[in-house]
C-alpha cells in the first residue's frame, strides 16, 4: 500500500511540476507576473509534497523522474498539441525502464 501511495504522490507532484512550468512559461511569454507567481507557487508545493515520500533521496527522485517524463510528454501532446516524434517515445520508454530498475532492482536477486 505504501508503494501505491508513493506512486499517486508522484503523479500528483508531476502534474504540479509540469503545470507550474507551464504557468511560468505563459507568464514569461506575455502573461505577466501573476502567471509567474502562480507557477512558482505550484513548483514550491511540488517540492514540499514529493519529499513526503520517505524513500532514500536518490531512489525517490530517480523513480520520480520517470513519472515526470511521462506526464511531461503527455502534457506536450494533449495540452499543447505538440507532435511527439518516435525518438521521444523511445527515449521515454528508456527513462521508464530506468525508473522501474531503480524502483524494483533492490528487491531482485542478481
Amino acid at each position: 500500500m505504501q508503494h501505491v501511495q508513493a506512486w499517486l504522490i508522484f503523479v500528483g507532484t508531476a502534474c504540479l511540476e509540469v503545470g507550474g512550468d507551464a504557468l511560468v512559461r505563459r507568464g514569461l511569454r506575455g502573461g505577466g507576473i501573476g502567471w509567474i507567481a502562480a507557477g512558482c507557487l505550484a513548483l514550491a508545493i511540488y517540492g514540499l509534497v514529493v519529499n513526503t515520500v520517505s524513500w532514500d533521496f536518490s531512489r525517490l527522485l530517480g523513480v520520480y523522474v520517470a513519472v515526470f517524463a511521462v506526464i511531461s510528454v503527455l502534457a506536450g501532446k494533449f495540452m499543447f498539441g505538440e507532435t511527439i516524434p518516435t525518438s521521444t517515445w523511445i527515449g521515454l520508454a528508456i527513462i521508464v525502464l530506468g525508473g522501474l530498475c531503480i524502483q524494483f532492482g533492490p528487491s531482485l536477486s542478481w
